[in-house]
């Protein structure tokens, strides 16, 4: 009788370590990226994720699939809302079509500088786009910054509004971005980001538009020699998980998570910095030529995508508040 107890206990204590290493046992969260290893977007995420298994004693970890390993945004994007992907970095414009609000921060000079974009997204009107997302099997946790996008291509300086007209220049898959190219005069290709290299060499397009450190990393600068700070749009990218993967966590590790991705903005901008600093240097001394043009014809081209996309009280009231922080 005494043996068969001490067996019953060797068991239980057996089964009882089972159980707590499997509580202990890591969870890998799965985060998507289209831009290369070492981005500041990618270098972020990985960021968040030191803290998370930091903070969660080693349970929860982030393993980051950069350079579209997982796939492009559009896709990665459909993944994590049918929970196969558990985080996804994505640039704003592919959610115009599928969260409403998303569409007024990508709206064409909505923000001033980026120090007014970061100064809003921060507060409580990136709160409310964050919030947006969950209705859309999607939780928003951070923005980052995607700097200033500005005009490229490969045939001449573009110093007016003049100068682009016919032009043929891709833009990301959102009717946001190829109504503002088309009302520029030029006209709009929506094109996969892998794609514009091959595309620009081979002369399917004229040009792209895209931030510094974008337009250096993929090495656009080789065959589009011209580039022009029009400043078009200040467009936060965001960080976004599958509501399925959200609801697995407890609500002290939501809290975790969410901490976290706030806390991965600040490394986020002291990177983006400095890489753009970094990236403009590089394209400069390989010979691009970079003009600068008045912005105020631009800006007055816009009233069109204005008002189609904010013919909706409530997102008319977003981009007012927007426009009326300082």
């Amino acid at each position: 009788m005494l043996h068969f107890s001490k067996l019953t206990a060797a068991a239980t204590f057996a089964i009882g370590s089972l159980l707590i290493g499997a509580a202990n046992a890591e969870t890998v969260l799965r985060s998507s990226d289209t831009h290369p290893d070492g981005y500041p977007t990618v270098e972020a995420v990985k960021y968040m994720g030191d803290l998370i298994k930091q903070r969660t004693a080693g349970r929860y970890s982030i393993e980051v699939y950069h350079s579209a390993q997982l796939g492009e945004e559009k896709d990665t994007i459909e993944q994590t809302q049918a929970g196969v992907i558990d985080l996804d970095r994505v640039s704003m414009g592919p959610f115009n079509g599928i969260v409403p609000e998303t569409a007024v921060p990508s709206l064409p000079y909505m923000f001033r500088s980026v120090e007014h974009m970061r100064h809003v997204m921060d507060g409580a009107v990136g709160d409310q786009i964050l919030k947006a997302f969950e209705a859309h099997d999607l939780v928003g946790l951070a923005f980052y910054d995607s700097g200033a996008r500005s005009f490229y291509n490969t045939k001449k300086d573009i110093t007016s509004m003049a100068d682009m007209k016919g032009m043929k220049f891709r833009v990301i898959q959102s009717d946001v971005f190829v109504d503002m190219v088309n009302a520029l005069g030029a006209n709009a290709t929506p094109m996969a980001y892998g794609e514009v290299y091959s595309a620009l060499q081979t002369g399917v397009i004229d040009g792209a538009e895209n931030n510094w450190p974008s337009f250096e990393s993929a090495k656009h600068y080789e065959v589009a020699k011209h580039y022009t700070m029009d400043e078009h749009q200040i467009v936060p990218e965001v960080l976004v998980m599958s509501k399925a993967s959200w609801d697995k966590l407890s609500p002290e590790d939501q809290a975790i998570v969410r901490q976290a991705a706030k806390d991965s903005v600040v490394k986020m901008r002291e990177l983006w910095d400095a890489q753009e600093k970094k990236s403009r240097g590089i394209v400069e001394a390989a010979g691009v030529k970079v003009s600068e043009i008045d912005k105020q014809p631009l800006i007055d081209a816009m009233k069109p995508v204005y008002d189609k996309y904010l013919s909706k009280p409530e997102l008319k009231d977003l981009a007012a508040r927007i426009q009326a922080e300082k």
